[in-house]
C-alpha cells in the first residue's frame, strides 16, 4: 500500500510524461498558428506517423546498432528527418496554395490531410496494433515503494533538452527572430525582404520534428502503437496550446506540462475513464475565464 506521498510521487512522475508528450506536439501547433493562423489538425496524424516511422527504423537497426538506447535515438532522428520533410511538403503542396484563401478553405485542408495520413497509415498496417520491444535495462531509482525507471528519467531529459534548444532557436537565431516577426506582420517582412514562404516552410519542419519526438518517446514508453493513435492525442495537445496560449512558445511547454500533470491528478481522484472528462472540462472553463490562455495576449484587429 503506497503512503500519500508516494502516491504524489507516482503521479507527479506520470503526469510530467504525459505532460511532455502534450508539450512537444502543441509546439507545432502554436509555431504554426503563430505564423500563419492555421489550426493544422492533421498534427496529430504527424504524431502517429512519427511513431511509425522510428518504430520501424528501430526494427532496422535492431540487428546492428541493438534495441537499447543507441536504437532508439538513431530511430528519434531518422523519425525527426522524415516527419520534417513531411510536414514541409504537407504546407508545400497543400497549404501554400491557400495562404491567401479565407481561413475556413486553410482548415478543411487540414482535415483532409488528416484523413489521408490517418488512412494510408491504416491501409499498410492493416489496423493492426504493433509492438515496440526494447532491451532498455528496467531499474530506476527507488523511492520507497516507487520506482522511477531509467526510461522516464532520460524521456524528460530529452523532452528538456528540445525545449531548451527550441527556446535558445526562436530567442537568439536569424530564422527565430524572422519567426517572431512573421507572426506580428507577415505583409512587412516581405516588404523587408525576408522570405517568409522559407520561414514558413521552417516552421513546419521543426514543428513535425518535434511531433515525431513525441511519437517514438511514446512507443518507448507505452511499447505499443496503432493508427488511430494521434487522434485523441492531438486533440489533447491542441487542448493543451489553448490552455498555455495558442500560439505562444512557452504557452505550449506550460499547457503542455499542466494538462499531464491535472490529467494525472484527476486520474487518481476520479479514476482513468474520467481522464479525458477532465481534461476537456478543463479547457471548457479556460476559455470561459481566460480565452487567451495563460500566456497568451490579446490581438487587436487592424483595420
Amino acid at each position: 500500500m503506497l503512503s500519500a506521498g508516494e502516491v504524489i510521487l507516482q503521479q507527479l512522475m506520470n503526469g510530467l510524461i504525459l505532460g511532455s508528450f502534450y508539450a512537444l506536439i502543441a509546439l507545432g501547433y502554436s509555431m504554426v498558428y503563430g505564423i500563419i493562423k492555421l489550426l493544422n489538425f492533421a498534427h496529430g496524424d504527424i504524431y502517429m506517423t512519427g511513431a511509425f516511422v522510428g518504430f520501424f527504423v528501430f526494427g532496422i537497426l535492431a540487428g546492428t546498432v541493438g534495441s537499447s538506447w543507441g536504437g532508439v535515438i538513431l530511430a528519434m532522428l531518422a523519425a525527426m528527418c522524415v516527419c520534417g520533410l513531411l510536414g514541409f511538403l504537407i504546407q508545400l503542396l497543400a497549404y501554400r496554395p491557400l495562404f491567401d484563401a479565407p481561413r475556413l478553405s486553410l482548415l478543411i485542408t487540414a482535415i483532409g490531410v488528416s484523413l489521408i495520413l490517418y488512412n494510408t497509415v491504416m491501409i499498410i498496417t492493416n489496423g493492426e496494433y504493433m509492438f515496440f520491444q526494447h532491451s532498455i535495462p528496467a531499474g530506476g531509482l527507488t523511492f520507497g515503494n516507487v520506482t522511477i525507471t531509467w526510461v522516464q528519467l532520460v524521456l524528460l531529459a530529452i523532452t528538456a533538452v528540445l525545449m531548451l534548444v527550441l527556446s535558445w532557436f526562436i530567442g537568439t537565431t536569424i530564422w527565430g527572430k524572422a519567426m517572431r516577426a512573421i507572426s506580428l506582420d507577415k505583409p512587412t517582412c516581405r516588404l523587408m525582404g525576408i522570405n517568409v514562404n522559407k520561414i514558413i516552410g521552417l516552421t513546419f519542419f521543426i514543428g513535425s520534428a518535434l511531433a515525431a519526438v513525441a511519437g517514438v518517446m511514446s512507443c518507448v514508453y507505452y511499447g505499443s502503437l496503432h493508427y488511430f493513435m494521434g487522434y485523441m492525442m492531438g486533440i489533447k495537445a491542441f487542448t493543451a496550446a489553448v490552455i498555455g496560449g495558442i500560439g505562444s512558445i512557452p504557452g505550449a511547454m506550460l499547457g503542455g506540462l499542466l494538462l499531464g500533470l491535472l490529467e494525472a491528478a484527476g486520474t487518481q481522484a476520479l479514476g482513468s475513464s474520467w481522464k479525458d472528462v477532465f481534461a476537456f472540462s478543463l479547457l471548457i472553463i479556460m476559455l470561459i475565464f481566460k480565452p487567451t490562455g495563460l500566456l497568451g495576449k490579446t490581438e487587436i484587429e487592424r483595420m
